[in-house]
């Protein structure tokens, strides 16, 4: 070998690197650095030095044969032809080979046929591939109540093991407020549409612009719901597949539900007990419990607009607090403005500017 690299090095060439290594050593230059420079190692620099005749390239010249098992040209060329053809193009060499075989044709095995596949740059998906679908995550903005519901289906746990109740729930995305709920012993679209339609009748708003959005399930995608919405003038919307928290609101609410110290952990013995339990619920959830997504107002005063009364004399108690103690104070009062605007998802800088100009 000519180096530690393996490379063929001319006996003029090897002379040559001898005189520069020499000369840059007796500059001053350390051998081994100046070795690694020409490709050599501090060994071969050695050999070369001590037996100039061994800077002579000795290796015999070493002809092989090739294997007797070698496809010829012909061979490989008919190989490449059947696999790119179109009855092949889009089969892998699994499908190829008992296929022509079937057919009383073998022009080689599988591992030969991937070895040419590779060889020639054309072992990858052997079908057309579907173009990539880019899924836009969906963002509604509510700037008031009843403009954007959400809704979804959680399952109740029965006293029996493996018995479950449904409880289909809406809620207004901007107030927090439950809008419509129902209990059912399944999941059907019919059921689904008697919700929306009651939720509608219930808010006043049959016939205005709504949009309604949901998950993936089976009853919300159902031919027949869809056909409802449409007849009730209901925008619909759905999360992207495979993606959980495109449906954030309904979500909490029903971790909210599944944690309050009522919940009954041994399951309902019937559906009326659990209709029971869930107005019950709906009930506290609206009108007592103190909403922190909207500024520990309850969904009930923040859905019929008793909310800035509320804000108002809460910034004066606490401007009266300031006022009364200014050394307990080291920064201004607390934030009590409430969000111009409820979004589904995360919302562009563009789309925030225009809301706060049509807001002013």
């Amino acid at each position: 070998m000519g180096g530690p690299r393996g490379r063929l090095i001319s006996a003029s060439d090897r002379i040559k690197a001898l005189e520069l290594i020499n000369e840059a050593v007796h500059s001053g230059a350390r051998l081994s650095p100046c070795c690694d420079e020409v490709g050599i190692s501090v060994r071969t620099y050695e050999r070369w030095s001590l037996t100039p005749e061994s800077t002579e390239d000795k290796r015999p010249l070493v002809c092989r044969k090739p294997p007797k098992n070698k496809l010829s040209d012909e061979e490989r060329a008919k190989i490449i032809q059947v696999i790119n053809s179109n009855d092949y193009a889009d089969l892998v060499p699994a499908q190829i080979v008992p296929k022509l075989a079937d057919q009383g044709i073998y022009i080689a095995s599988e591992s030969t046929i991937h070895r040419i596949l590779r060889e020639e740059k054309q072992n990858t998906h052997r079908f057309k591939p579907k173009a990539p679908v880019k899924r836009v995550a969906p963002t509604h903005i509510a700037t008031a109540q009843n403009q954007v519901w959400t809704w979804d289906i959680t399952w109740l746990d029965g006293s029996v093991k493996g018995l479950y109740f449904k409880l289909y729930l809406i809620l207004d995305m901007f107030s927090r407020m439950i809008v419509g709920y129902e209990v059912w012993e399944t999941e059907n679209a019919e059921y689904a549409k008697i919700l929306v339609s009651r939720a509608l009748l219930s808010q006043k708003i049959l016939g205005k612009p709504l949009i309604l959005h949901s998950d993936n399930g089976s009853p919300m995608k159902a031919a027949t719901f869809l056909a409802t919405l449409e007849k009730l003038g209901v925008q619909s919307s759905f999360s992207r597949p495979r993606v959980s928290n495109d449906n954030p609101y309904s979500e909490s609410l029903f971790k909210t539900m599944k944690y309050v110290p009522t919940f009954p952990n041994g399951g309902f013995a019937s559906i009326s007990d659990a209709r029971k339990w869930v107005t019950k619920f709906v009930y506290w959830y609206n009108n007592v419990h103190m909403h922190s997504g909207i500024k520990y107002l309850t969904p009930y005063q923040r859905h019929y607009s008793l909310d800035k009364n509320i804000m108002e004399n809460r910034k004066k108690v606490y401007a009266m607090a300031k006022e009364k103690h200014p050394e307990r104070w080291s920064r201004e009062i607390r934030n009590w403005d409430l969000p111009k605007y409820v979004s589904l998802n995360p919302i562009k800088e563009e789309e925030l500017l225009i809301i706060e100009e049509s807001s002013s």
